[in-house]
């Protein structure tokens, strides 16, 4: 009895847990992994809950993100019993901690994503035959990995609908075939039964050596449609509500125009303060470009990178500190890939295993947790226009041609191939709709009215009738 006594205030700890962490939403199957990651986390310090603050959570995690065999989902897991665990036990930790940006951060990049897989050279012995010629030739003609992978899912597409287990076989008659149901019964847009034929007059073209001649098919309707741009007064709501790396980042694409992935894949020695300029590597098409680096957020970035150093400092003390290098640097300068200036600006707070190399390295942040961070200060900002984050490109070249910036300098800061791509914002500028004023404005113009005609008749029926 006495024992029973003894033990009583931690199982009631634990029932009180449980229904917490039920409350919350959390699946019923799921309750006894939250309590053994929360009952890791009790083992993990001497100090009790209720004294927990942000350097104990921190701590932990960099210990859980070291720990190997960890899937992102597991990591993901620990981070939400943890969070309701110190919430539960009202700790100063759970308000202090930005548990967002844990999880953030506790994504990996994917074997397949556009930063590892553009890194990859070597051919799977099963991979058809088909697909090794069609891979040789894009990657000789220095072709993106996103086009590479885009290719040849459509060219899978349309072997699957034709029956077939090669495009070899196949001629106009089946792509045209494809295509017309790609419009008629798929009801794709323009755009997307344009990157199927190009994948398919690519096929056709380089590896068959015979073009494709199709003649007449249905196409897919192209509708004309227009940037969503965001004004600088919803840029600055937007950037209010953004805060940590996330908001570095968000405000950096604003103020260069970057891609996303463009703004990721930054590198230490692609900023120079000196000349306040940030330089672009491989952009979409392999382009390098120069764009300008924003004054107000240079001391905000040097205090980034001094935390980032202490970061890759530590790897190195734990014998880490690789970063992935670009197409055969690597193998040239086997040391540079533990300089300071090829690291990542906004690298991963977690370690993860290459699934090339199998080398452990510290990879840049997944482009997920920036999308989430603008997705939620729109919301917050109370902005309804459909914002994500090429959003913020479209409204650094349309601010900068309001102040009276040549379409010419928008289009080298933005790399596009084609002033026509870059004419596109033009279309604010006309305000009010192609810059003509709408009639019902005009009405009472000179005569000191404020309404149209018959307003007056409107107002007097309404008072007869309330009266």
């Amino acid at each position: 009895m006495e024992a029973h006594d003894q033990y009583e205030p931690i199982l009631r700890f634990w029932r009180g847990f449980a229904a917490y962490v039920k409350a919350q939403g959390v699946k019923p199957r799921q309750l006894p992994w939250y309590r053994l990651r929360a009952l890791q986390y009790i083992e993990s310090s001497e100090i009790p809950l209720r004294q927990h603050r942000a350097a104990q959570v921190t701590a932990w995690y960099k210990r859980l993100c070291n720990q190997a065999g960890l899937a992102d989902w597991q990591v993901l897991q620990a981070i939400d019993a943890v969070e309701h665990l110190l919430r539960f036990a009202r700790s100063p930790a759970s308000t202090e901690v930005d548990w967002q940006a844990l999880r953030n951060a506790a994504r990996r990049l994917p074997p397949q994503h556009p930063t590892l897989a553009r890194q990859e050279t070597f051919l799977p012995d099963d991979l058809p035959e088909w697909k090794k010629r069609l891979t040789r030739e894009i990657r000789r003609r220095g072709y993106s990995w996103r086009t590479e992978e885009t290719y040849r899912r459509w060219l899978e597409r349309l072997c699957r609908q034709a029956g077939s287990e090669s495009p070899d076989s196949l001629g106009a008659n089946e792509v045209r075939a494809f295509l017309e149901a790609l419009a008629v019964r798929h009801n794709v847009s323009a755009n997307t039964q344009n990157q199927a034929l190009n994948a398919c007059a690519f096929y056709f073209k380089h590896i068959l050596e015979r073009p494709l001649e199709l003649g007449p098919f249905a196409h897919a309707k192209r509708p004309k449609r227009l940037p969503v741009v965001l004004t600088q007064e919803e840029v600055s709501r937007l950037l209010l509500h953004t805060d940590g790396v996330p908001g570095l980042i968000i405000a950096l694409l604003y103020g260069t125009g970057m891609r996303l992935m463009e703004g990721l894949r930054l590198r230490v020695q692609d900023l120079d303060f000196g000349y306040r300029q940030i330089t672009v590597r491989h952009g979409k098409g392999g382009k390098d470009r120069v764009v300008p680096f924003p004054a107000p957020l240079m001391d905000r970035l040097r205090t980034h990178l001094e935390k980032v150093r202490a970061l890759h400092q530590q790897d190195l003390e734990a014998g880490h500190g690789e970063v992935l290098l670009p197409n055969a640097l690597a193998r040239k300068y086997p040391n540079a890939s533990r300089e300071w200036r090829w690291q990542w600006v906004f690298p991963s707070a977690r370690l993860s295993v290459d699934p090339r190399s199998g080398k452990i390295r510290r990879h840049h942040l997944h482009e997920s947790s920036v999308q989430r961070a603008v997705k939620r200060a729109a919301t917050r900002a109370g902005i309804h226009k459909r914002v994500g984050c090429h959003t913020l490109r479209h409204s650094f070249a349309t601010h900068l041609l309001e102040q009276g910036s040549d379409i010419r300098t928008v289009q080298e800061l933005l790399g596009h191939a084609d002033v026509s791509t870059t004419m596109i914002y033009t279309h604010v500028l006309n305000k009010g709709g192609q810059g003509v004023t709408s009639p019902l404005e005009r009405l009472g113009a000179g005569s000191g009215q404020e309404m149209f005609p018959g307003q007056d008749f409107f107002e007097q029926e309404k008072a007869h009738m309330a009266g």
